[in-house]
């Protein structure tokens, strides 16, 4: 064959793709995880774990209960039921193998998380923070992804492999941190209140996908961590308890950019806000603003304690009386969640 007839031959072999002369598509996934159009019928949670998924629900289920113990959960109907439906959206939209409990928590710290078993907590900072209604769903995403990904259980097997005389909670990690020590009492270390930065980099993947397969732009998440950044750099230290488990790093933000960029295909037109985010944003201020009234309103009733100014003189009618037994006590009414 004569050399310029080889050409022909190159320019249909590069046109060919299973020859491998085409250039590689941005979109496709290289690995399962990556996989968006395969969401819900992947493991993500595969890897070494000593907890069954009943064992992973029941662990989660009684930290839930210490939590709703110490927290002050919102009564406010129209409140929680708007935050759970779109928690449950995302669920639906996810790998997620268990079921979703979803509650707003009556918190100014912005935060959110999600026990192993699927107990979800979200304060009310991240709703006023939050300026549009992705905002709000990106940061439920990725707590959802801790859950999908079994975050909690995966670093507890960890720890027990290390240390086969730790204390058998010690899966509490995530978002959690120092919620549960303290409501929980448990004295665990503080590396086991922490992912690992392996795990919230595929929290912030999986949390993308998920949020961009609900509809939502996948970007609102990167919108979300550069408020946070600037928040903790206009009031140094106000972020750092907070999001101690998983720092906002630059890295991180830069690897959501790429996840956006290579593995979600770009949509005509993307979910960012509602009318529904804006007049709950509206509910919540004004159900914090009658509390906060609540609290600084000096003729509302308070209770006074018995000085030693009070007692009954000597020689009165009834002094002396100091039996335990016969003066009036507070209890403390307890329920169960």
């Amino acid at each position: 064959m004569r050399r310029q007839d080889w050409s022909w031959v190159l320019v249909l072999a590069a046109l060919w793709s299973p020859l491998g002369f085409a250039k590689d598509d941005p979109k496709k996934p290289k690995k399962p995880k990556e996989d968006v159009e395969a969401i819900g019928e992947r493991n993500v949670g595969k890897g070494v774990n000593f907890y069954s998924i009943e064992q992973e629900i029941a662990l989660g289920r009684q930290l839930a209960q210490e939590v709703a113990r110490q927290s002050k959960i919102v009564d406010d109907p129209i409140l929680s039921e708007y935050v759970n439906r779109i928690g449950q959206n995302l669920v639906r939209n996810s790998d997620a193998k268990v079921p979703f409990t979803i509650q707003v928590l009556d918190n100014d710290e912005v935060n959110a998380f999600a026990l192993p078993g699927g107990f979800f907590f979200v304060n009310t900072g991240v709703v006023r923070l939050s300026e549009n209604e992705a905002e709000l769903a990106g940061v439920m995403a990725h707590e959802i992804a801790h859950v999908t990904a079994r975050h909690g259980t995966r670093q507890a097997t960890r720890g027990q492999i290390s240390n086969w005389a730790s204390i058998p909670l010690i899966f509490i990690g995530g978002g959690i941190g120092y919620a549960v020590q303290q409501a929980a009492g448990l004295a665990v270390p503080l590396t086991f209140l922490k992912f690992s930065r392996g795990f919230e980099e595929e929290a912030d993947m999986l949390g993308s996908q998920y949020l961009y397969k609900a509809g939502y732009d996948p970007a609102a998440m990167i919108s979300f961590f550069e408020r946070l950044k600037a928040k903790n750099k206009k009031r140094p230290g106000t972020l750092t308890k907070v999001f101690s488990s998983h720092p906002l790093t630059e890295d991180r933000i830069r690897e959501v950019q790429k996840v956006i960029a290579e593995l979600l295909p770009s949509r005509p037109e993307y979910a960012l806000n509602t009318s529904e985010f804006s007049d709950v944003r509206a509910r919540l201020d004004r159900l914090q603003a009658g509390r906060r009234k609540q609290q600084d309103d000096p003729d509302r009733p308070t209770l006074r304690r018995k000085t030693n100014s009070d007692k009954i003189p000597a020689g009165s009618e009834g002094a002396g009386s100091e039996d335990p037994e016969e003066r009036p006590t507070l209890k403390r009414r307890m329920t169960d969640n």
